[in-house]
């Protein structure tokens, strides 16, 4: 029995982390343990575990008055996650170049582009493409360390990452400019390339984050 509850505590989990990291259950979203079992149709232990284990984590919060909400995304937390971004990546594209290996990155950030253009019509399976893309460049440094940091942020990218694309950072466009890198990195135009990834990735995206509403 214990082991069944387990199993639904971390199938109630999953569900839930997904639907706010796909929005479903949007920042600021009120969440009760009824209407959760009620959608998840489940027993109370096995969400109120789930929940637990979110709040660990800090997707969902807790009020003075102990009501929950999913927690919600501040400009500071934009600020912040794109500064990492920006930091490691920058960092990370140099060293694509400066180590020589610009060709073999070219084809490996290829890989996670044509996914990317796979889901160009499904906005949270392409941001968890692009965040593999992301994951592609800094895998140059082969730091466990910066790894953890992306994995622990990765659903405050991909939530972020949805707002840039609903608030004014067109797929379509972002795929073409990548295409574009790409071919540049083939080149070996280190200058060319890393326009594109500044333009699109730290700048477009960081100001739709910012600029527009979260009530999406």
């Amino acid at each position: 029995m214990a082991e069944k509850n387990i199993s639904l505590a971390n199938r109630a989990y999953t569900i839930i982390k997904e639907n706010i990291m796909n929005l479903t259950y949007p920042p600021g979203m009120t969440l009760t343990e009824a209407k959760l079992t009620k959608e998840l149709g489940m027993s109370r232990s096995p969400v109120r575990s789930a929940i637990q284990m979110l709040q660990n984590e800090g997707l969902i919060v807790s009020d003075y008055y102990k009501s929950m909400m999913v927690k919600e995304i501040t400009d500071e937390d934009i600020t912040e996650i794109y500064q990492i971004r920006e930091l490691f990546e920058g960092a990370a594209f140099e060293l694509i170049f400066t180590s020589g290996r610009y060709e073999e990155y070219s084809y490996r950030i290829e890989e996670k582009v044509v996914r990317m253009c796979a889901t160009a019509g499904d906005l949270y399976n392409w941001e968890l493409a692009d965040a593999a893309m992301h994951r592609e460049i800094i895998s140059i440094f082969e730091n466990e360390r910066i790894n953890r940091i992306y994995e622990n942020n990765l659903t405050e990218l991909v939530r972020i990452g949805q707002y840039s694309i609903k608030n004014g950072m067109a797929i379509p466009k972002t795929n073409d400019n990548l295409k574009k890198m790409i071919q540049y990195m083939r080149k070996g135009n280190y200058e060319k390339a890393f326009a594109i990834l500044k333009a699109d990735h730290f700048g477009t995206g960081k100001s739709a984050a910012l600029n527009g509403p979260r009530n999406i």
